[in-house]
């Protein structure tokens, strides 16, 4: 299994995916310079967080032009597996690869903490098997409230897109367990196809027991044991 991680000028997660990936999994990984076409030959492409460009204009809005994110689309229209986090998912907005946006959080502040994801759905390959499971990772951005108008959230809904929401502890759907104002909690979504998938919080910080949890690495081992399957 082979990670390509994109890395964009602002990046900044992208060595806690390698870490993860490489040294904590033991899988292949390496990075892909936002300038650069080729792939090499990933199974699996990574779009890490940090602040792309600066995110100038917008968050993602400039990094969605690079020549990465053109072979990173014919990638994913081929059936490839997407994962983008934080400011990855704001690129796969941006470029039209997942519906929706991500907007200022409500507070207008910037969020860093832990929250709970309860999985409600199973079309991404990156969750299968773990479909109301109860996930702790950690958010931290000031750009990731959610919005869809009311026919793409029906849409999400209706094709089973919709995968994580914001919860509590127990799985329970409230308001004080959102934390950045997201539409109806929503903390991730995939494409049509399952193979694109963006989530606001961080997976590879969450990925080792010295850090409080592994729920993390339950993603990479979902998505590794679907193309094995395949």
């Amino acid at each position: 299994m082979k990670f390509g991680i994109l890395v964009f000028p602002g990046s900044w997660s992208h060595q806690d995916f390698s870490w993860v990936l490489k040294d904590v999994l033991g899988y292949e990984a390496f990075y892909i310079w936002h300038k650069e076409a080729d792939l090499k030959g990933a199974d699996c492409i990574i779009l890490p967080g940090g602040f792309s460009y600066g995110d100038y204009l917008r968050a993602g809005a400039i990094a969605r032009f690079s020549p990465a994110m053109q072979a990173v689309a014919e990638f994913a229209l081929k059936g490839g597996l997407v994962l983008g986090s934080c400011n990855g998912f704001q690129i796969l907005c941006e470029a039209g690869l997942l519906p929706g946006a991500l907007l200022r959080n409500r507070s207008l502040q910037y969020r860093c903490q832990w929250v709970h994801l309860r999985v409600e759905s199973e079309l991404s390959p990156f969750v299968v098997g773990l479909q109301g499971r109860v996930l702790r990772m950690p958010i931290s951005h000031g750009e990731g409230r959610y919005y869809a108008d009311r026919e793409t959230l029906q849409a999400l809904h209706q094709h089973g897109q919709v995968i994580f929401r914001y919860a509590e502890v127990d799985g329970t759907i409230s308001q004080e367990a959102n934390p950045n104002g997201s539409v109806m909690n929503i903390a991730g979504v995939c494409n049509r196809w399952g193979n694109v998938l963006g989530l606001m919080p961080h997976p590879e910080r969450a990925a080792e027991r010295i850090l409080g949890t592994e729920d993390g690495r339950l993603l990479f081992e979902a998505a590794v044991q679907s193309l094995i399957r395949a």
